[in-house]
């Protein structure tokens, strides 16, 4: 496994772990705040571009197993809701979360994100990385 594959499988993993415990604790209330705060939407947008054109550009692999796939498909997902957040207006954007009722299901809606974090730390951490790449 290449090590790059396994240091993104790790940070990207360990970091949507937390993350989303983050939110679990703190509630749907969070999300809500930031969705309603323009210049937050503005920073998550520029930060959501930037690491999915990152690990697409350094790690655009769609060969060599489960854990390199998935990793690639994390950066384009990342990627996608970069430009769908730099395209939707908040209008849209705070319709959309109310359609979802995500105040009363945001459990919900964390889960797909836990189970990859999850397995992207997992198998990151269990990988061996080649010696030289």
């Amino acid at each position: 496994m290449s090590r790059l594959t396994v240091f993104l499988a790790r940070f990207i993993g360990l970091f949507t772990v937390l993350l989303v415990l983050g939110f679990a604790v703190r509630g749907s209330a969070t999300i809500e705040a930031a969705v309603a705060d323009a210049p937050v939407m503005l920073v998550y947008t520029i930060v959501s571009l930037a690491a999915g054109l990152a690990v697409i550009l350094g790690h655009n692999v769609w060969s060599g197993g489960a854990l390199p796939v998935v990793v690639t498909l994390v950066g384009w997902l990342m990627l996608a809701k970069g430009l769908t957040l730099l395209l939707i207006t908040p209008d849209a954007m705070k319709q959309l979360l109310g359609g979802m009722h995500y105040g009363e299901h945001y459990y919900l809606y964390l889960t797909p994100a836990l189970v990859i974090g999850l397995y992207l730390t997992w198998a990151g951490f269990t990988a061996q990385p080649r010696a030289q790449d």
